[in-house]
């Protein structure tokens, strides 16, 4: 499964975003990679390959999924980088 979000998150995936979506996407048993639209996938666990990307707010990614639990991974990751606010 493939899914294309705009992130959201002013501080694109950097810092706290970030930190919460590779916490997400931990929680799940899928095989899970993000990229640039254009780019090379990463693994969604890894925090400084998700933060290497350096993909800013407004940008769009590519969000991969395989398993059994994909499009529920899918789901929640699209959450994270739909959200605007992170609590401290």
């Amino acid at each position: 499964m493939e899914r294309l979000v705009t992130v959201v998150p002013e501080a694109g995936l950097h810092a706290r975003p970030a930190s919460k979506f590779v916490e997400t996407a931990n929680e799940y048993d899928c095989d899970l990679r993000i990229a640039p639209e254009d780019g090379d996938p990463v693994n969604a666990r890894s925090m400084l390959g998700v933060t290497g990307l350096g993909v800013k707010s407004g940008e769009r990614v590519r969000l991969v999924a395989e398993g059994d639990d994909a499009e529920a991974a899918l789901d929640a990751l699209e959450a994270v980088l739909s959200t605007e606010e992170f609590e401290e």
